[in-house]
């Protein structure tokens, strides 16, 4: 089982994700930001909007496998 923090998957803030692989991880961040999608978090919002640029400019694919890397790197 391995952790990463909502800040590390490009969030807001220090709430914990743990999974035995990658995939499992994200979906519980992508679940954690709809969550503060609807309570209108202001924190969440804007690394939202990072994340949306991210996108728009075509680097997410590289920036979830550098995300990835960084997962199957931990202890």
């Amino acid at each position: 089982m391995k952790s990463m923090t909502c800040n590390q998957l490009g969030g807001a803030c220090e709430q914990v994700f743990s999974g035995a692989t990658f995939d499992e991880v994200a979906a519980q961040s992508q679940q954690h930001g709809k969550e503060a999608f609807e309570r209108n978090d202001e924190a969440h919002l804007a690394a939202m909007a990072k994340m949306m640029e991210i996108m728009k400019s075509g680097g997410m694919d590289a920036w979830m496998a550098a995300r990835k890397s960084e997962f199957d790197a931990l202890a």
